[in-house]
């Protein structure tokens, strides 16, 4: 085969990548978003389920406060499940975390309502610190803080407090003092953690970040970053589960085991699936914390 010939077919493969790669975008951006649905949890308080993180919506006599945004493409179906509820504008936007699924909405809402989140999560969105995003142009928050905070709206409160690091180094758990309800982001998501480590995430820290959680509020019900609504005992139980993959996982990383043998054993026993975020983000990240 002469040196004209392989060009032609890696140029021909480069142009197969390209256009299976923007086929990908070009999808997500056209495909419309899964339905979208509100359930209430307590007296003036609501999620919206369906496509990315769980959002909370807290109705005031002077507006609405939400936890997390979802993608830019559910904005249209996050005020139509508002308004379905109440006549109210959303005032306040709390994010619990950068990631795109939870804070990807927020430049549609920049205009009218005030979004908070982390110092970390506004760098970590200004640094393009999530390597799968589909649009790249997630707006930060205008408002920061790196401890904690709370929003007075209506006679409400809401809070916002940065335990330490788990799910990313970003992870803000939002408090309704009132109701005895708080929204975990991605502390708590799914049946089992995903630590994105190349956004500062630990398993060693999640379960200290959830036992401060644990011991230093007063609440019966959780809302998840992704799943249903649930109690302070589950909460405690997905605790437990992360402590037990991560001693798992570092007797086999000091028992000399490779990433491969790791991996078969976290999608065997915690549910990883090939392909995955756990494996593209989570399974170096185990094998050097852990060593």
């Amino acid at each position: 085969m002469n040196r004209f010939s392989m060009t032609r077919k890696t140029v021909a493969r480069s142009l197969a990548v390209v256009s299976f790669l923007f086929a990908g975008w070009l999808a997500y951006t056209q495909a419309p978003p899964s339905q979208l649905k509100i359930n209430k949890v307590k007296e003036d308080l609501y999620e919206i389920e369906g496509d990315g993180g769980n959002v909370a919506v807290y109705i005031t006599s002077e507006g609405v406060i939400l936890v997390d945004d979802k993608f830019d493409a559910d904005h249209d179906q996050i005020l139509a499940n508002i308004k379905s509820v109440t006549s109210q504008p959303v005032k306040y936007i709390l994010s619990t975390h950068y990631h795109q699924d939870h804070s990807g909405g927020n430049g549609k809402f920049l205009g009218t309502a005030q979004i908070i989140s982390t110092q970390q999560a506004r760098l970590n969105i200004l640094n393009k610190v999530q390597s799968n995003m589909a649009a790249p142009d997630v707006q930060p928050a205008t408002i920061t803080f790196n401890d904690e905070m709370s929003v007075f709206l209506g006679g409400k409160e809401v809070r916002a407090k940065f335990y330490g690091r788990g799910h990313t180094n970003t992870d803000a758990v939002i408090y309704f003092p009132a109701l005895k309800v708080v929204h975990t982001g991605d502390l708590m998501s799914g049946n089992t953690p995903l630590i994105d480590y190349p956004g500062g995430g630990s398993v060693i820290e999640w379960t200290k970040t959830l036992d401060k959680v644990l011991s230093s509020l007063d609440f019966d019900t959780v809302i998840p970053g992704h799943g249903a609504v649930t109690t302070k005992a589950s909460l405690q139980e997905y605790r437990n589960m992360v402590e037990k993959l991560r001693t798992r996982a570092q007797g086999l990383v000091r028992g000399g085991k490779s990433a491969d043998e790791l991996f078969q054993v976290m999608a065997t026993e915690f549910n990883w699936k090939k392909g995955s975020l756990q494996e593209q983000w989570s399974l170096q990240g185990l094998m050097k914390e852990l060593k």
